[in-house]
């Protein structure tokens, strides 16, 4: 029993199953974060600036689908991580076309999670100016004289940012309604969103590099099994020479 446990433990790919839940764990907070970011984005700037934006629904859509991904990808090198670990090495890499298909299939998700890590390094990029908007709009919330109702939140310096059929006092937020939809329903929960998103971007990042380390690790196992399987099976050809050499000697 002792020994069964202990051949079970030594068959877990410890550190990519570290990078497989951190994964897991980031891509879920960021999609959550994000898609109810974008939702109180929408909101804001439909009640607030009378502005429609059609096209962030279908950016919800594709939080939905990069997390159903990478939550596969996460699992798909989690199972490669598995077939190049401990004895379950030496089972399934014992033919030499094992071994290369072995080999490859570690080579492309290196290259499919370089990519990925560069598109969350821009992801993360991205998030960081949004947190900073947010924090910019937070931060003008917090003035005395707006929050005494006697000064205006004035956009139309960043009229480069609207549409440009965007009225004048459109791009002012001066009513008493406006302001609390502003400030405490939107910008407040919103910039919460888009901070715990950076956080879950942050965490998805330090993920891939975790698994950038153990697929490269991984294939070089494979690499070295490959020539380790080499030197066994010449070391099994060359004893029955031995052998044979050794009664010939003695007779």
């Amino acid at each position: 029993m002792g020994n069964q446990c202990r051949s079970c433990i030594t068959r877990i790919p410890y550190a990519t199953l570290i990078a497989t839940i951190m994964c897991i764990v980031g891509v879920g907070v960021f999609c959550g974060t994000m898609y109810r970011g974008a939702m109180l984005a929408v909101l804001m700037f439909d009640q607030v600036f009378h502005l429609r934006l059609i096209w962030v629904e279908t950016v919800q859509m594709v939080f939905v689908v990069i997390g159903a991904s990478m939550g596969a990808l996460g699992l798909m090198i989690l199972f490669v991580g598995c077939l190049a670990t401990g004895a379950t090495r030496t089972k399934v890499y014992r033919a030499w076309g094992a071994r290369v298909g072995g080999r490859i299939s570690c080579a492309v998700f290196l290259g499919i999670t370089y990519v990925l890590q560069v598109a969350w390094l821009l992801m993360l990029c991205f998030l960081v100016i949004v947190t900073l908007i947010f924090t910019i709009f937070w931060a003008l919330c917090s003035n005395p004289q707006v929050q005494a109702n006697r000064q205006c939140i004035d956009f139309r310096q960043f009229s480069f940012m609207f549409p440009n059929n965007t009225r004048p006092e459109d791009m002012e937020v001066c009513d008493t309604h406006e302001l609390k939809l502003f400030c405490k329903d939107y910008v407040e929960r919103a910039e919460i969103m888009f901070i715990l998103a950076t956080v879950a971007c942050l965490l998805v990042i330090l993920s891939l590099v975790h698994y950038l380390m153990c697929l490269s690790a991984n294939y070089a196992h494979i690499r070295d099994h490959e020539k380790f399987q080499e030197l066994q099976d010449l070391q099994c050809l060359q004893e029955p020479e031995l052998s044979m050499g050794g009664s010939k000697d003695r007779f």
